[in-house]
């Protein structure tokens, strides 16, 4: 069985050849409209400079399709001349333009990709031959598969509530039925079965800790992710049953604290370490909790071994794929680690976005220049190195990204799926065939240009989180039942039973 995992970016899984024949239907037509839409602007701006704002054209995207390439790309600017492109500029090279951005029903253009069957290629895009001849160029199938991993990864930011005021901070605003539903993400084709909580509060100073303002739903534990697995409509397009673990990144002040504790413990055996914090947000546990009497590793791992015993019980081929970003990457590591010990053959790709300083800490030029020379440095104790196969983004390549130095914005997740789903191979320009909504990478920073006049941040709860109540007040709103978080809930179950099991086999997509 194969262990795919998704690392430090998110990353992995997809192969195959059949391509991407729906976005493709027409290649030559859409060279000559291409061709037609540069004349007739052309014929225009003599007229009127405004109507630049047209989608225009193409020349900063790659005409790319079905794994190959329509024309040659050439460097059409020097790098010198790309710092000084006007605001004007980019409109001539972008597919979209901020009226694309205003919603004209029907009209609008559709943000799904097709979804081939890929159950004859899955062993490839899982790593069996290591992704050979898959990443530069990728294959158009590994690009969808890591973006739906990708997007299990943001759900566990999206649904996080980090809310102070909150009596439910730290916890998922919804329950584990409805998640999926909420974040509009049944169109994979999975079920969650399980939340996962960490203990984040041990060994941090008290200022770090959570404030205590009254009853509260845990003062030791937060929401770190959660356990899912494919329904019968994807199994088949996918070619086994997939259990998907998804761990959150750094969001609390106590997991940046973590974080940065780098001293090193040793797990498992052979003499492999990894960084404390990290070891502690994933093994601590403690009776006296609600939620952490089993470590976030001992829920995963309890969980993954029931789906496993289940299905395979059934005779079903099963897979296990774990997704992380920043903290998470790292949890997620751990998790393929430990199955590894029961799971052989366990491979991991890695996406990195090149201007993101953070898969390149802990040491950024000092571990770099030393691991060129590993052949002598191999025996440090104290030289970290990162594992698995790297599939490298890089934001300039996008004409949508501003070419501003933003720390934060070059580690946001979103920004990660906008360059993966626009990416061909590293020779090549950012795919002007990109189905993914450009939008999104602006759901937690400042990253779009301004031309596209898309809000920054704007992945809010409505109100901050008040209603106006049927006594004209602004209150704090009650949570429904249902989406309380609850230990007893989140307890596990003996096993599938035939009626939910049946309920869990009806899931539509």
């Amino acid at each position: 069985m194969k262990l795919p995992l998704i690392h430090n970016g998110l990353a992995i899984i997809k192969a195959s050849h059949k391509g991407e024949k729906e976005e493709q239907k027409n290649e030559k037509g859409t060279q000559v409209w291409l061709r037609a839409i540069k004349k007739a602007l052309s014929s225009a701006m003599k007229k009127h400079h405004l109507h630049m704002t047209c989608a225009s054209s193409f020349k900063q995207l790659s005409g790319i399709g079905d794994g190959r390439v329509v024309a040659p790309i050439q460097q059409l600017q020097s790098e010198k001349a790309k710092k000084h492109v006007s605001p004007l500029g980019n409109l001539m090279r972008l597919t979209y333009t901020a009226s694309d951005f205003i919603d004209r029903g029907d009209h609008m253009t559709p943000t799904r990709s097709p979804r081939e069957n890929i159950s004859t290629k899955w062993r490839e895009i899982h790593g069996q031959f290591n992704w050979e001849n898959l990443l530069d160029p990728i294959h158009p199938w590994l690009r969808r598969e890591i973006v739906k991993y990708g997007e299990f990864e943001q759900a566990t930011y999206d649904a996080f509530d980090y809310d102070s005021f909150s009596d439910f901070c730290g916890s998922c605003r919804y329950n584990r039925h409805n998640l999926f539903d909420e974040l509009h993400l049944t169109k994979h084709g999975y079920k969650v079965t399980k939340y996962i909580y960490a203990m984040t509060n041990i060994d941090v100073p008290s200022w770090f800790e959570r404030p205590n303002t009254g009853e509260t739903w845990s003062k030791d534990s937060n929401w770190m992710g959660y356990v899912a697995v494919s329904c019968d409509k994807e199994s088949q397009r996918i070619g086994r049953r997939d259990i998907a673990g998804a761990w959150r990144g750094t969001v609390a002040p106590s997991e940046w604290f973590s974080d940065m504790k780098a001293s090193l413990e040793q797990i498992g055996e052979g003499g492999v370490k990894v960084e404390s914090g990290f070891h502690s947000i994933y093994t601590s546990k403690s009776e006296s909790t609600r939620y952490n009497k089993l470590s976030a590793s001992e829920q995963v791992m309890e969980e993954v071994k029931r789906l496993l015993e289940f299905f395979k019980g059934s005779g079903e081929e099963v897979s296990l794929t774990v997704t992380g970003h920043s903290l998470g990457g790292a949890l997620a590591l751990l998790s393929a680690y430990d199955a590894a010990s029961s799971l052989p053959d366990l491979d991991h790709i890695s996406v990195i976005h090149l201007q993101d300083i953070v898969p390149k800490l802990p040491g950024i030029i000092f571990n770099k220049i030393l691991n060129q020379l590993h052949a002598l440095t191999r025996g440090l104790k104290w030289l970290y190195r990162h594992v698995g196969t790297e599939l490298k983004l890089d934001m300039s390549l996008s004409p949508y990204l501003k070419r501003e130095f933003d720390l934060l914005g070059f580690h946001n997740l979103e920004v990660y799926l906008h360059l993966t789903d626009g990416f061909h191979d590293t020779q090549s320009k950012f795919r002007w065939n990109a189905r993914r909504d450009v939008a999104l990478a602006n759901k937690f920073s400042d990253m779009l240009i301004e031309e596209l006049r898309i809000p920054e941040n704007w992945f809010q709860v409505p109100n901050k989180g008040l209603v106006f109540n049927r006594h004209d007040r602004w209150v704090k709103p009650f949570r429904d039942q249902e989406d309380i978080p609850s230990p007893f809930g989140e307890a596990p179950s003996h096993a599938f039973t035939a009626k939910n099991m049946l309920a869990h086999n009806k899931l539509q997509v």
